[in-house]
Protein backbone atom coordinates (compact mmCIF):
# COMPACT_ATOMS: atom_id res chain seq x y z
CA UNK A 1 0.00 0.00 0.00
CA UNK A 2 1.09 3.55 -0.63
CA UNK A 3 0.16 6.62 1.36
CA UNK A 4 0.59 10.31 0.65
CA UNK A 5 1.52 12.58 3.54
CA UNK A 6 0.49 16.13 2.66
CA UNK A 7 1.89 19.12 4.50
CA UNK A 8 -0.70 21.88 4.68
CA UNK A 9 0.38 25.30 3.44
CA UNK A 10 0.36 28.43 5.54
CA UNK A 11 1.37 32.08 5.18
CA UNK A 12 5.07 31.13 5.45
CA UNK A 13 4.95 28.66 2.57
CA UNK A 14 2.83 30.98 0.46
CA UNK A 15 5.45 33.71 1.03
CA UNK A 16 8.06 31.21 -0.24
CA UNK A 17 9.96 31.44 3.06
CA UNK A 18 12.86 29.01 3.36
CA UNK A 19 12.50 26.59 6.28
CA UNK A 20 15.02 26.91 9.09
CA UNK A 21 18.13 24.72 8.77
CA UNK A 22 17.15 22.74 11.89
CA UNK A 23 13.83 21.76 10.37
CA UNK A 24 15.48 20.79 7.08
CA UNK A 25 17.88 18.57 9.04
CA UNK A 26 15.05 16.99 11.05
CA UNK A 27 13.08 16.28 7.86
CA UNK A 28 16.20 14.83 6.21
CA UNK A 29 16.74 12.48 9.16
CA UNK A 30 13.13 11.29 9.05
CA UNK A 31 13.26 10.71 5.30
CA UNK A 32 16.59 8.88 5.62
CA UNK A 33 14.91 6.55 8.13
CA UNK A 34 12.07 5.97 5.67
CA UNK A 35 14.59 5.22 2.91
CA UNK A 36 16.57 2.76 5.09
CA UNK A 37 13.33 0.93 5.88
CA UNK A 38 12.43 0.77 2.18
CA UNK A 39 9.33 2.87 2.82
CA UNK A 40 10.24 6.10 1.00
CA UNK A 41 8.77 6.46 -2.49
CA UNK A 42 9.06 10.22 -3.10
CA UNK A 43 9.06 13.57 -1.30
CA UNK A 44 9.16 17.22 -2.30
CA UNK A 45 8.12 20.70 -1.36
CA UNK A 46 5.83 22.67 -3.64
CA UNK A 47 6.23 26.20 -4.95
CA UNK A 48 3.73 28.73 -3.54
CA UNK A 49 0.30 28.90 -5.17
CA UNK A 50 1.25 32.24 -6.76
CA UNK A 51 3.35 30.20 -9.19
CA UNK A 52 0.54 27.76 -9.96
CA UNK A 53 -2.90 27.61 -11.51
CA UNK A 54 -6.09 25.61 -11.37
CA UNK A 55 -8.24 24.34 -14.18
CA UNK A 56 -11.91 24.82 -13.39
CA UNK A 57 -14.37 22.58 -15.24
CA UNK A 58 -17.95 23.36 -16.12
CA UNK A 59 -19.17 20.49 -18.26
CA UNK A 60 -16.79 20.39 -21.22
CA UNK A 61 -15.64 24.00 -20.70
CA UNK A 62 -12.37 24.71 -18.94
CA UNK A 63 -11.08 27.92 -17.47
CA UNK A 64 -7.69 28.74 -16.01
CA UNK A 65 -7.53 30.33 -12.56
CA UNK A 66 -4.07 31.65 -11.73
CA UNK A 67 -2.78 31.65 -8.17
CA UNK A 68 -2.27 32.86 -5.55
CA UNK A 69 -5.19 31.51 -3.59
CA UNK A 70 -6.33 33.24 -0.43
CA UNK A 71 -7.53 30.17 1.47
CA UNK A 72 -4.23 28.55 2.52
CA UNK A 73 -5.94 25.80 4.56
CA UNK A 74 -6.92 24.23 1.23
CA UNK A 75 -3.37 24.28 -0.13
CA UNK A 76 -0.56 21.75 0.06
CA UNK A 77 3.01 22.93 0.68
CA UNK A 78 4.75 19.58 0.24
CA UNK A 79 4.31 15.84 0.25
CA UNK A 80 5.92 12.53 1.05
CA UNK A 81 4.78 9.25 -0.47
CA UNK A 82 5.49 6.16 1.59
CA UNK A 83 5.02 2.44 1.12
CA UNK A 84 3.63 0.49 4.08
CA UNK A 85 2.16 -2.97 4.60
CA UNK A 86 -0.89 -1.60 6.42
CA UNK A 87 -2.71 1.50 7.59
CA UNK A 88 -1.30 0.86 11.06
CA UNK A 89 2.30 0.83 9.78
CA UNK A 90 1.68 4.06 7.83
CA UNK A 91 0.13 5.61 10.94
CA UNK A 92 3.23 4.73 12.97
CA UNK A 93 5.48 6.42 10.39
CA UNK A 94 3.30 9.52 10.22
CA UNK A 95 3.24 9.91 13.99
CA UNK A 96 7.00 10.39 13.70
CA UNK A 97 6.75 12.99 10.92
CA UNK A 98 8.43 16.18 12.13
CA UNK A 99 6.21 19.18 12.83
CA UNK A 100 6.53 21.10 9.55
CA UNK A 101 6.04 24.44 11.31
CA UNK A 102 7.46 24.09 14.83
CA UNK A 103 7.31 27.83 15.50
CA UNK A 104 3.63 28.15 14.60
CA UNK A 105 0.80 27.76 17.04
CA UNK A 106 -0.72 24.95 14.99
CA UNK A 107 0.13 22.97 11.88
CA UNK A 108 -1.26 19.89 10.24
CA UNK A 109 -0.43 17.08 7.89
CA UNK A 110 -3.01 14.97 6.09
CA UNK A 111 -2.48 11.34 5.16
CA UNK A 112 -4.42 9.55 2.44
CA UNK A 113 -4.08 6.07 1.00
CA UNK A 114 -3.29 6.05 -2.70
CA UNK A 115 -5.84 4.16 -4.73
CA UNK A 116 -4.39 1.05 -6.36
CA UNK A 117 -5.10 0.31 -10.01
CA UNK A 118 -6.57 -3.09 -9.09
CA UNK A 119 -9.28 -1.26 -7.12
CA UNK A 120 -10.59 0.01 -10.47
CA UNK A 121 -11.16 -3.52 -11.76
CA UNK A 122 -10.01 -5.04 -15.01
CA UNK A 123 -10.73 -3.12 -18.17
CA UNK A 124 -8.96 -2.05 -21.32
CA UNK A 125 -8.64 1.51 -19.98
CA UNK A 126 -7.08 0.33 -16.68
CA UNK A 127 -4.68 -1.88 -18.62
CA UNK A 128 -3.57 1.17 -20.59
CA UNK A 129 -2.44 2.76 -17.31
CA UNK A 130 -0.61 -0.43 -16.33
CA UNK A 131 1.12 -0.41 -19.73
CA UNK A 132 2.30 3.15 -19.04
CA UNK A 133 3.86 2.03 -15.79
CA UNK A 134 1.90 4.59 -13.78
CA UNK A 135 -0.55 4.22 -10.98
CA UNK A 136 0.06 2.62 -7.67
CA UNK A 137 1.98 -0.64 -7.95
CA UNK A 138 3.00 -2.46 -4.79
Amino acid sequence: MKFMIMVRANQQTEADAKPEEGLIAEMATFHEELAKAGALVDAAGLQPSSKGWRIRYSGKKRSVVDGPYTETKELIAGYTIIRAESREEALEWTKRFPNPFPNSKESEIEVRAIKELQELGDSEAVQRFRDLGVGSHT
